[in-house]
């Protein structure tokens, strides 16, 4: 299989020469460290190998950050997590109706209902509705809203904080 230049992204493109460039790295490292336990001095190449990868590292390293949160936001963004969670829910409903019967039962203020006649019968109806309201909340078009809102407002404090690295 070939390796074509157009097959990549700009992104991904700059991945492999950087992944190439720390490659060559890592070996003229260990040349360079054999050379040296062995007595020898670190040959010239090695080191002229050595700062070319770093610079290049260094210069490629914020865009190629900035191209990675690009793509990791357009995941993010592209995702339903409302209908994920939703979908959580209904797989997991008798567990999560118990585990709510339990927090009532053992909230401190609704103590007193365990004095009502029925109340486990009360508990269960209440622990049936919140699933269905929280449920019929997940299908709401306002709250993938509310999502989507979240999610961008993240990702822009991710940005502002690799722009803000740019400059140090």
């Amino acid at each position: 299989m070939t390796l074509a230049a157009s097959d990549l992204g700009t992104g991904q493109l700059v991945l492999v020469i950087v992944i190439a460039l720390i490659l060559l790295s890592v070996i003229a490292g260990l040349i360079g460290r054999e050379l040296v336990r062995r007595g020898l001095r670190e040959p010239f190449v090695v080191k002229l190998v050595n700062r070319a990868s770093e610079r290049a590292v260094a210069t490629v390293k914020r865009p190629l950050t900035v191209a990675v949160l690009d793509e990791v936001a357009q995941v993010l963004t592209a995702g339903r997590y409302t209908r994920s969670i939703a979908s959580a829910l209904r797989e997991n409903h008798e567990q999560i109706k118990l585990m709510v019967a339990e927090k009532v039962k053992q909230d401190p203020t609704a103590g007193r209902i365990g004095l009502v006649p029925f109340h486990d019968r009360l508990i269960d109806e209440v622990s049936e509705t919140t699933l269905r309201v929280l449920l019929e909340l997940l299908a709401d078009p306002r709250t993938d809203e509310l999502f989507s809102d979240l999610l961008r407002d993240n990702i822009n404090q991710l940005r502002d904080a690799v722009h803000e690295h740019r400059v140090e």
